[in-house]
């Protein structure tokens, strides 16, 4: 029996076992999402209409006016190959006075104008007697899958995904992620949640994945990538660019200087991944504590915290792997779905 072999009957043994791929290294909420942390919602607005393959997700925190009452956040920049709005501020201030919008990378202007409106309506000064505010919008490249010319995104979906955002949502190939591609597969939005119980808290992650090259896509030290590659000989080859975006929200009572340590942490899920942030990538994690008075809290009980960063990280992407469908779209570019290729084999 050949590697590729023994790698793709490691694969399809743990596939056919649990329907999942890989193992947490901690207990999960009880949704293993980001809404395990109480009071954070997402919501989507999709474009699915044949070239046009893209959308915005929202990730909405607790609380009617992050403006007058922001929450502690932090961001950590792995690879800045990106085009984002808002972490300028973001590093200088360390909070967050927004919801997060997500969407493709030409649709970064229309979030940020969106967020504002949205800010304007709870607060009828702003800009005026009162101070500006500072919208978070991040992005990744849909170009493969999308015709991300045609500058789709509008405004009514930007405020679609952030007025019908719920602690129940979807995954996979839906909102921002719609166009996402992920190790040469379909990607896109994906989640996970650890408990910590010594801290009596939840860390939850929504990742926008579009990033990886499939050789390299490893799961518990194996490449299973180089199993799957065979079986796609008309698959596109994809590098290990393209971005990815790393939300995560906690309940514990973080400053944002220990929010950007556990932020970090992002990077090494990824690198469980079988990634290393290739120059075209841009790579960027943001975490927020729901929280808005941070506690005294020792940087040596972050300890729990930081490893779930990273295994919530590794599974929050192959949550989107896994739940994403299979997309055609711009020019008749295609991306296969994960897991119809694992029960085709089974």
């Amino acid at each position: 029996m050949d590697f590729q072999q023994m790698q793709r009957d490691l694969l399809l043994q743990r596939w056919r076992a649990t329907r999942s791929l890989g193992q947490p290294r901690m207990a999960c909420g009880p949704r293993n999402t980001l809404a395990d942390v109480p009071g954070v919602r997402v919501g989507h607005s999709t474009l699915d209409a044949g070239e046009i393959q893209t959308g915005v997700t929202a990730i909405v925190p607790p609380g009617d006016n992050l403006f007058t009452q922001p929450l502690p956040c932090a961001a950590a920049v792995l690879n800045g190959f990106a085009k984002p709005v808002g972490l300028v501020q973001l590093e200088e201030l360390g909070v967050l006075q927004t919801p997060i919008l997500l969407s493709n990378t030409l649709a970064v202007g229309t979030l940020f104008t969106a967020l504002v409106r949205d800010a304007i309506s709870r607060n009828p000064e702003l800009g005026r007697s009162l101070p500006t505010v500072n919208p978070l919008a991040l992005e990744c490249n849909d170009g493969w899958l999308n015709d991300i010319q045609a500058l789709a995104i509008t405004d009514e979906m930007a405020q679609q995904a952030l007025y019908t955002a719920y602690a129940e949502f979807a995954r996979g190939s839906v909102g921002a992620g719609r166009g996402m591609s992920c190790f040469s597969l379909k990607g896109g939005i994906g989640t996970a949640s650890r408990l910590i119980p010594a801290l009596n808290a939840t860390l939850g992650v929504l990742v926008l994945a579009n990033f990886g090259a499939l050789n390299a896509l490893t799961l518990d030290g194996v490449r299973v990538g180089e199993a799957i590659e065979p079986l796609l000989p008309e698959l596109t080859p994809q590098r290990d660019a393209g971005s990815i975006i790393i939300i995560m929200a906690t309940d514990a009572a973080l400053d944002a200087r220990q929010l950007k340590r556990i932020a970090k942490r992002a990077g090494a899920g990824l690198g469980r991944l079988g990634s290393y942030w290739g120059h075209g990538s841009g790579d960027i994690a943001v975490a927020f504590s729901t929280q808005p008075q941070p506690a005294s809290l020792a940087d040596a009980a972050l300890e729990p915290l930081l490893a779930a960063a990273a295994d919530a990280t590794e599974h929050a992407v192959l949550d989107a792997l896994l739940s994403a469908e299979a997309v055609t779209g711009f020019r008749g570019h295609s991306r296969p779905a994960l897991r119809e290729i694992l029960d085709s084999l089974c």
